[in-house]
């Protein structure tokens, strides 16, 4: 959980707020398929459902109050991947602090699977 202080008092926004945000903007972006979670027991790459996109989100919090993001997704067959994830880290970090008001410090992007 992020605080931000201001004259009028103190703001909390929790990690499900960022990881939501987050995984709204990624999968919105054009070549993205989902969300992806790499299961811990067989280490194979599930597509996530739009209700349980923040697994592949993680979000750190640093010192300075900014916000490191994680994504891992899963891409389209056929587009450029580099332009998509050039994509996602423009749109991720303008749309968290257009919406949280908090500096996004950094986005890196996992590709985890290429579907058809």
């Amino acid at each position: 959980m992020i605080r931000v202080q201001t004259d009028q008092g103190e703001i909390s926004v929790s990690s499900a707020v960022f990881t939501t945000i987050t995984g709204a903007a990624a999968t919105n972006c054009f070549g993205v398929k989902g969300m992806a979670y790499r299961s811990m027991t067989d280490g194979i790459v599930h597509l996530l459902r739009r209700e349980s996109m923040s697994k592949g989100v993680k979000v750190t919090y640093n010192e300075d109050g900014s916000v490191s993001i994680q994504l891992h997704i899963v891409v389209e067959n056929g587009v450029n991947i580099t332009t998509v994830c050039r994509s996602i880290m423009s749109e991720v970090k303008y749309v968290v602090n257009k919406n949280t008001g908090v500096e996004v410090r950094d986005v890196n992007v996992f590709v985890d699977s290429i579907t058809v």
